[in-house]
Order: structure tokens, then sequence, then C-alpha cells
């Protein structure tokens, strides 16, 4: 049988309440020293009796523990005030910033049209002021990006009339390298045909005339 669960509550006989702190008392005790010891933590328990009497146990000395305890639930408490100061500073900064929103979101309904009838006509010649300002601003933002715009056009236009001036060089080259190669051959001189009848002329003359030298010579010689 195992043992029962315990209610946990005070116990209202006097004997059984010492015999069960005693128990638990060392117990806890016991508790507290393993966890030192095994956890290399540095632990201070104090027990009051229901009578007054004083139990304790620290694995270091239990004055430097309390100090230690008391300086670290000041930079606790320390630490809260700041914690509470900047939640402090937060909600009021989240309050300006939903002031200002709402500030923005009622310019922009006049800017459009809306809600002037709850305007003063101050107000209505300052949105009138602002109105015209912004428009102002915004003409001359447009010139500007025109202005740019037709400058770019034009570097745009000039680089490609470079590119068509280069590429009818190119083409004009090419073309008179194409007239250059289809140009004829020259022409040598003509061999003249062979005749037979002018080939026997000349040849008869040509003996006619030898035989008359020879003709001269002999008479000559004689």
């Amino acid at each position: 049988m195992g043992r029962g669960k315990i209610e946990i509550k005070r116990i209202e006989n006097t004997t059984n309440r010492q015999v069960t702190f005693c128990k638990r008392r060392n117990g806890l005790l016991k508790k507290a020293y393993e966890l030192s010891v095994l956890c290399d933590a540095e632990v201070a328990l104090i027990v009051f009796s229901s009578r007054g009497r004083v139990y304790e146990y620290a694995n270091n000395n239990i004055k430097t523990t309390i100090e230690r305890y008391k300086k670290a639930s000041a930079d606790s408490s320390s630490a809260t005030s700041i914690s509470e100061a900047n939640s402090q500073y937060y909600q009021q900064e989240a309050t300006k910033l939903r002031q200002q929103i709402q500030l923005l979101q009622n310019a922009n309904r006049h800017f459009m049209g809306d809600g002037l009838s709850a305007l003063t006509i101050k107000e209505l010649k300052q949105l009138e002021g602002r109105l015209e300002r912004g428009l102002t601003r915004i003409r001359s933002k447009k010139n500007e990006l025109l202005f740019a715009e037709i400058e770019y056009m034009q570097n745009k236009e000039a680089e490609l009339q470079k590119d068509n001036m280069y590429l009818r060089a190119k083409i004009a080259e090419q073309d008179r390298t194409q007239q250059s190669n289809m140009l004829p051959a020259p022409e040598f001189d003509a061999i003249p045909t062979f005749d037979s009848q002018n080939y026997y002329q000349v040849n008869l003359m040509e003996g006619a005339h030898h035989y008359r030298n020879q003709d001269q010579t002999a008479l000559h010689l004689g």
C-alpha cells in the first residue's frame, strides 16, 4: 500500500504538526545541501518554527548571501522602476503619434475637399495657401522631369544619328569595294591572224628585191 496523498492545510493536532515539521525540516535542509553540492549553487535556508526557533543552512557565509540577496532585490526593483518609466514613456509617445495621425488624416480630408464646413475663414485661407504652394512645387517638379526627359531624348537622337552616319559610311565603303572587284581585266594587244595571200606577196617582194641586189652585184663585178 502506497502512502496516501496528504491534504495541504494546517495540521490541527499539535503533536502531529510538530512531528511533520521535524521530518519536513530535515528533508528541506537535506535538499538544500544536495542542491548546493550538485549544482554548485549558493544556497541559504532560514526556517522559523511556530515557537520562534530558527533553523538555517548555508554553504557560504549566510550574511554574505543575505547581502547579495538584498542587492539583487534592489537591482530588481530598480529594473522594475526603469521598466515602468519606459512603459509610461512609450505610452506617451504612442498617444502623440495617434494625435499626429489624426491631424494628418484631417488635413488629407481637407485637401480632398471634405469636412470644409467646420473650418473658419482663416483656416480656409491657410488651406488655400498650402494648396497653392503644393501646386507650385508639383509644377516645378513636373517641368524638371520633362526637361530631363527631353534632354535624354535629344542625347538619344544624337547617338542614333552617329550610328546612322557610321552605317552609311560602312555601306558606301562596301559598294566601292564591290565595284572595284567588278571592273574588266586589262586587254592585251591582239595577235594578227595568219593570211597566206599576204604572206606570199610579202615573200615574193622580198625575193625580187634580193635578186635585184644579186644582179647589181654581178654587174659591178663584171
